[in-house]
């Protein structure tokens, strides 16, 4: 009986969906205040990164041992605190399963120890940087990415949507990843540096005189201002990305892997002046200052080849040959100088000249380390009679010691924002909670969005949202009824963080006083479905707002759906159903009624277990080979995880198809006791499915959820 009832539960949780009534949640922890970077009228506060001779991290000094000018005077220290990024992790090696890999939690606030944009310029990287970053990321993530990290790897080429991306889920850094690619709509060419063609001089070209300004070639003009035009379109992306991370808690690090851009433009007669590219520079420096974000950069040409390639047409005129040469090593260092001085005015430093890119973000990341440094600025620091750049100087009286610290920022304090949230109109806030790294928790959220397969949809995901009532406010109504309204945003993005499909609906709620006191008790579930037109991985994200009461609440989930077509094995997502001793014995019994209280669309929504309770999961299998008898032989494995530690390893049973006449489509459900033993916190049950009549690297598939133990 408790199987037949949970088959049914299984193939119905996807089709349909209505409202339902669950356990009240337990309160979300509040984050720690983890600012960094403070601008106000009455308090300035920088992170300093203080090095010896030998470039290692000074963790030992005192107030008496550092200095802080402002515009050239000296200011009188508050507060010195040392901030160290290194903590002991203790490693458990956990069981190999051949092609498994080990499931991930994502990360609550509390737990962010660094928060690093991996930020690809994709429009200036040549074909050959965009090869070495791609090793280089990969790397990263493969083995250098720990526990407590929160990642994005973004590309400026690829818009606003790319900000989906900040996650501690490797599937999703492994997707983007795989969209890391040359981008010929940018600057960058095949190689470093373009060929240099034959070029014929004027024959008075040798005589000219060398104290006036060359009359400058139209084609280099005209490239130079396409370079210009995609530079300052890789800052803009880059002040965005900024502006999104000073959300984010603590200290912030973006990685820049870029070809470079030049700080300064060439007029019609080749002299030099500042120009578009050094004035979004300076706005993107004060921006990053005021958000703790530091600046990395990476030039992946590495140690760059100057002089003549085989790709070169070089013209038998010497002059032709020496001005392309010097052209070729100016425009080197150019665009070198112009990363340079993004991460050093922000307080990170460069990585050029360099072929072990791995190394240098290796280096970076042992960087994470650093003073907090506080100070009462002066009345007119923030003068507001004129807009200017207030200079910062930080001196090391200790030996040999040396400082990297943020240039300075502009006399405009930071102004507050209002709940977290900075848009003054209802749609603007619900975009910004879509976009939040974190979940915006004004109204308690729980989201789980399920992968499945029918007949009528090959590839579908139906998400389910638990909503928590009591944020709500609801206003009285007629005849003693209670309303509340509210606005509901939700949208599916891809691999490359843009939008595919998108649903804004408005709804009100009239509850009769009965109907009332029990929504507010247990919350209801607002589900949608959409379609998938084609395979990939995808991120769902929700944002609700109360209309009257003006909270929001925001939640999302990475979900990949697989190539059903490609007749590769597959499991779709779990759902979950939480039942007590009681409610289990009565599933168990031959013809008694369906659990009392049972709910499994609510339990797979909250994902809430109690101890001392009976957790029974079920799911379906795709893509099983039958046997010359018509019959599948799968086994089934089920491992339970904390902290990325396994509790519970399973040892593999086969997998039953008493009742099932659609062998495509195997549904198969398994129960685990939640005791008290099992302490309260965040878990993940992950089930491995092994067909050994399929090919040998096609006989295992896998699919995990989340779930939290409550008491």
């Amino acid at each position: 009986m408790k199987k037949i009832y949970f088959f049914l539960v299984i193939h119905g949780l996807f089709a349909v969906g209505a409202l339902a009534q669950v356990p009240t949640p337990t309160g979300r922890p509040t984050p720690p205040d983890t600012d960094v970077v403070k601008i106000s009228t009455n308090l300035i506060q920088l992170d300093v990164t203080v090095t010896d001779s030998k470039g290692k991290v000074v963790t030992d000094l005192r107030a008496d041992e550092i200095e802080v000018y402002e515009n050239g005077e000296k200011q009188k220290i508050t507060g010195l605190t040392f901030v160290s990024s290194k903590r002991s992790v203790e490693k458990t090696k956990t069981p190999d399963v051949v092609g498994v890999p080990i499931p991930q939690s994502g990360l609550r606030p509390e737990n962010i120890r660094r928060t690093i944009g991996l930020v690809v310029d994709d429009l200036s990287l040549s074909f050959e940087s965009a090869y070495q970053t791609r090793r280089a990321l990969k790397k990263f993530v493969d083995e250098q990415m720990d526990d407590g990290d929160l990642v994005a790897i973004i590309r400026t080429g690829a818009g606003i949507g790319a900000l989906q991306q900040f996650t501690s889920d490797k599937r999703i850094l492994y997707a983007a990843i795989e969209k890391v690619k040359w981008n010929p709509q940018g600057s960058g060419g095949i190689s470093a540096f373009a060929p240099i063609e034959q070029t014929v001089l004027p024959a008075d070209a040798e005589e000219a005189d060398p104290d006036q300004p060359a009359e400058r070639d139209p084609a280099r003009a005209l490239d130079d201002f396409r370079t210009t035009v995609f530079a300052t379109g890789t800052l803009g992306a880059l002040r965005y990305i900024v502006q999104g991370m000073s959300e984010l808690p603590g200290r912030k690090s973006v990685i820049l892997f870029s070809d470079g851009f030049k700080l300064f433009e060439e007029d019609e007669s080749g002299f030099r002046e500042s120009g578009q590219v050094l004035d979004f520079l300076r706005i993107l420096v004060d921006t990053a200052n005021r958000s703790s974000v530091v600046f990395y950069t990476v030039d992946p040409r590495g140690l760059a080849y100057t002089g003549f390639t085989a790709a070169d047409s070089p013209s038998i005129n010497p002059t032709a040959m020496n001005q392309a040469l010097s052209a070729r090593s100016a425009q080197l260092t150019d665009t070198q100088d112009g990363l340079s001085y993004l991460a050093g005015e922000t307080g990170g430093f460069d990585i050029k000249n360099s072929n072990d890119l791995t190394g240098g973000v290796r280096k970076i990341l042992d960087d994470q380390s650093y003073y907090l440094v506080a100070y009462e600025p002066d009345g007119d620091t923030f003068d507001p009679a004129k807009r200017k750049f207030n200079d910062i100087d930080i001196k090391i009286l200790r030996k040999d010691a040396k400082a990297r610290y943020r240039s300075g920022f502009f006399n405009v304090a930071d102004r507050p924002l209002q709940n977290g949230i900075s848009a003054t109109t209802a749609v603007g806030q619900l975009e910004l909670a879509l976009v939040s790294p974190f979940a915006v928790s004004g109204i308690n959220l729980r989201l789980n969005a399920l992968f499945g397969s029918d007949a009528k949809n090959p590839a579908y995901v139906r998400s389910l949202l638990h909503v928590d009532a009591k944020d709500l406010k609801f206003t009285d109504a007629p005849n003693g009824s209670k309303a509340a309204t509210i606005e509901v945003l939700a949208m599916s993005f891809g691999d490359n963080g843009q939008p595919i499909d998108q649903l804004a609906r408005g709804y009100t709620l009239t509850l009769k006083p009965e109907a009332y006191k029990k929504i507010i008790a247990d919350g209801f579930i607002y589900h949608f479905l959409f379609p998938v037109k084609k395979p990939g991985a995808y991120q769902y994200r929700v944002a609700i707002r109360d209309s009257v009461g003006g909270r929001v609440g925001s939640a999302s989930q990475f979900i990949e759906v697989p190539d059903l077509k490609k007749k590769r094995l597959t499991a779709s997502s779990i759902v979950l159903e939480n039942l007590s001793p009681d409610q289990w014995r009565r599933a168990g019994e031959q013809n008694s009624p369906l659990p009392i209280g049972s709910n499994p669309m609510s339990d797979t929504a909250l994902r809430r277990v109690k101890q001392n309770s009976v957790l029974r999961y079920g799911f379906e299998i795709y893509n099983a080979v039958l046997d010359t008898s018509k019959r599948p032989q799968l086994t089934m494995r089920v491992r339970v995880f904390r902290d990325g530690k396994l509790v519970l390893d399973g040892t593999p049973n086969p997998v039953s198809i008493d009742g099932q006449t659609d062998l495509q489509r195997i549904r198969s459900s398994r129960a685990i006791a939640i005791g008290a033993q099992m302490e309260a916190g965040d878990y993940i049950l992950q089930v491995i499915i092994t067909d050994p009549l399929a090919k040998k690297n096609q006989q295992v598939a896998t699919q995990f959820v989340q779930f939290e133990i409550v008491q």
